[in-house]
């Protein structure tokens, strides 16, 4: 089928999917975790073909970091779908209601949006996780992987195919993998209007380009993360230290490791030479204003394209800053509205720049890298929203809904006013 044709018959099947009960999800979901653990090894297998192919054509380490899945993330993929049947099904719920002086009750409820696509790269884990989020929210999933997981795509969807056909109230259209990685299914996919209801791009900068420019259906941007973590005069010394090693050096290939270091001036000398030191012993390249340069005099000079480049590696830009209001403002210069980080003890400075950064997440004396769907309680996420509207941060079943009022009466009729 053509990406269209899968989006017709997704749209097709939107009402049959928002109609099953919490229970009936459930158990599909149920099933979905135990299927990916009986085809594991054809998935894994299939995954060693994309990788090997990714080496031979010269892909980048990040990208066949992100590609390649190992026995823990086989493993973490049916607890992930697992950790989404716990979770309270955001269907039906009841957010607010008042009465109204005429006795008409409003309530907004919960329902689903309806269909869901996912333009996605290089990630498998993807295929599973946002099958797992788009059912439990009563919702359909068109699903359009990158031909570089094209193998590992096909078996991940085979076992929810399984899965899925032990099911009969569940339609087949639910979950659905467009098979086309060229460009021209993506673009279908941006303009399926009337069809999709939620496009989610996840991937690099020429993808986020694309859907900017020429998709005409709703959209979510899962952008850049070009993270930052400012460290303030008030820091507690080992903290600042331990967070800023984890932020950068725990997994560099993510949207939420951070990119550039903002160190209060009076940490120059005393602080900052130290945790250079740590970083490069983990093999990070630092890259430095000149009074880093001048402090430490390992540092490559960095440029202004630094300030704003989302390495996706072991390498790091480090700036002084003069306070936390000038760290605020290199934020909102050179920030992708991702997450940001402070450590401080001062809780007026905290509070100070957990209100004025303009970003979806904000961290007071933790790591970024807690920017996540799981750490957040939301089992796992569909992307991360650096947009305001309509969600924002980590994007959980509750960013898969809509709200609807419904208005109980008792016969009233308005007059006209």
């Amino acid at each position: 089928m053509t990406a269209t044709q899968t989006c017709e018959a997704a749209a097709a099947a939107a009402t049959a999917v928002a109609a099953l009960s919490t229970r009936q999800k459930d158990l599909v979901l149920l099933d979905m975790a135990a299927a990916i653990e009986q085809h594991r090894d054809a998935i894994l297998e299939a995954n060693r073909q994309d990788v090997a192919e990714a080496r031979r054509s010269g892909v980048s380490a990040t990208l066949v970091d992100r590609l390649t899945l190992t026995d823990r993330r086989m493993a973490g993929l049916a607890a992930t779908i697992r950790t989404v049947v716990a979770l309270p099904d955001p269907v039906g719920q009841v957010t607010g209601g008042w009465t109204r002086p005429n006795g008409l009750l409003i309530e907004r409820v919960r329902e689903p949006l309806g269909v869901v696509a996912v333009i996605y790269e290089a990630r498998p884990n993807v295929t599973a996780e946002v099958a797992a989020l788009c059912l439990k929210s009563g919702n359909c999933a068109v699903l359009r992987g990158s031909s570089i997981a094209a193998a590992t795509n096909r078996a991940i969807m085979t076992a929810l195919d399984t899965a899925i056909a032990r099911h009969p109230a569940v339609p087949a259209a639910a979950v659905q993998l467009v098979e086309d990685p060229s460009r021209a299914s993506a673009t279908e996919l941006m303009r399926a209007k009337g069809l999709v209801d939620l496009l989610v791009p996840r991937g690099g900068p020429a993808l986020i380009e694309s859907v900017e420019r020429d998709a005409t259906v709703p959209t979510v941007i899962d952008g850049a993360g070009n993270c930052h973590l400012y460290i303030d005069a008030s820091a507690d010394r080992d903290m600042a230290t331990a967070v800023t090693i984890n932020a950068k050096t725990s997994r560099p290939s993510v949207c939420n490791a951070i990119e550039t270091l903002l160190v209060h001036r009076e940490l120059v000398t005393d602080w900052l030479p130290g945790v250079l030191d740590e970083l490069t012993a983990a093999g990070v390249e630092i890259r430095g204003s000149a009074e880093v340069c001048d402090a430490w005099p390992k540092a490559l000079a960095a440029t202004e394209e630094d300030w704003d480049t989302e390495y996706l590696d072991l390498v790091l830009a480090v700036r002084v800053v003069d306070d936390v209001d000038a760290a605020i403002g290199h934020i909102r210069r050179h920030g992708t509205a991702n997450a940001e980080g402070i450590v401080a003890r001062d809780i007026d400075v905290a509070r100070r720049f957990a209100r004025l950064v303009d970003s979806g997440s904000v961290f007071v004396n933790a790591s970024p890298r807690y920017s996540d769907g799981g750490e957040f309680g939301y089992g796992v996420e569909i992307g991360v929203s650096t947009q305001k509207l309509h969600v924002r941060g980590p994007m959980g079943l509750e960013a898969l809904t809509t709200v609807k009022n419904v208005v109980w009466g008792s016969g009233q009729t308005r007059t006209v006013a």
